[in-house]
């Protein structure tokens, strides 16, 4: 497990970014929106990322809510075109969650595509979502994992946001480590919103994997998770830190610096 994490990401901390897609077709909300015109601002928001010094990007299905617990056909094969384009334009790992927590959409679109990691929001345990009651998928994700053969990591989060969750955030990162996660997420309770370090702390001194924050990080506030081994940012990432907008170069530059900065503040 630890292997894998330091061959995608032989730096410390790395910092990945989300690129949220637009409304895909099929979804609620798509206005009758080409696959070309989305994977364009999927290039663009790469592109910012790449630029400012992100590690990684992440994509998502951000824009299709309201979310099913899993996805349709049409949508697999949407992400697993733009995310294959994105993937041949870039050097720097990219990553798939297919919301709400399509666990096994998201390792095929994957595979197919040649990323090189998910994020499975309930991999583990039981949560009370808006979308009712999502079991985790931990064994049929690692048992499609080796039936093809796929090279690629799953991060698993701890007590996802937007939801409910039965139990102590410590006995849920026993469990996910349990289940064969390859890394570990901690959020606060929404989008945007911070974990407390507290939470991160325990998350990583009982499954012993490394663990990333997975929303809310901002340069303010990257202080209280100097023990965290990686970030991932969407929102504060974007044009004037609103989540529907662009990624914004500069804020991924400046999000940079302050993550190298952790460890000598001089």
């Amino acid at each position: 497990m630890l292997a894998m994490w330091n061959e995608l990401f032989p730096r410390k901390r790395p910092l990945i970014g989300v690129i949220h897609l637009l409304p895909l077709p099929g979804s609620p909300k798509n206005r009758v929106e080409p696959l070309e015109a989305i994977l364009e601002r999927a290039f663009l928001d790469l592109s910012a990322l790449e630029g400012g010094g992100a590690d990684a990007a992440i994509v998502e299905n951000f824009g299709d809510r309201p979310f099913g617990k899993g996805v349709d056909k049409a949508t697999v094969a949407q992400m697993a075109v733009i995310v294959r384009e994105l993937v041949r334009a870039t050097k720097i790992p990219i990553g798939v969650n297919v919301l709400r927590s399509d666990g096994p959409a998201a390792l095929s679109i994957a595979h197919a595509a040649g990323a090189s990691f998910i994020r499975v929001n309930v991999f583990s345990g039981v949560a009370l979502t808006d979308q009712g009651l999502i079991e985790g998928c931990a064994r049929e994700v690692l048992s499609l994992r080796k039936a093809l053969g796929a090279k690629v990591a799953v991060f698993a989060d701890v007590h996802v946001k937007h939801a409910f969750h039965f139990g102590d955030i410590a006995d849920a990162a026993r469990d996910a480590a349990r289940n064969l996660a390859d890394a570990l997420i901690v959020t606060g309770k929404a989008t945007g919103s911070p974990p407390s370090a507290k939470d991160v702390e325990a998350v990583k001194k009982e499954s012993g994997l490394p663990v990333l924050v997975g929303s809310g990080v901002t340069p303010e506030n990257l202080k209280d998770f100097r023990g965290a081994d990686g970030f991932i940012v969407g929102t504060w990432l974007k044009r004037g830190g609103i989540v529907e907008e662009p990624v914004d170069s500069e804020r991924v530059r400046l999000l940079v610096q302050s993550i190298r900065t952790l460890d000598n503040p001089h």
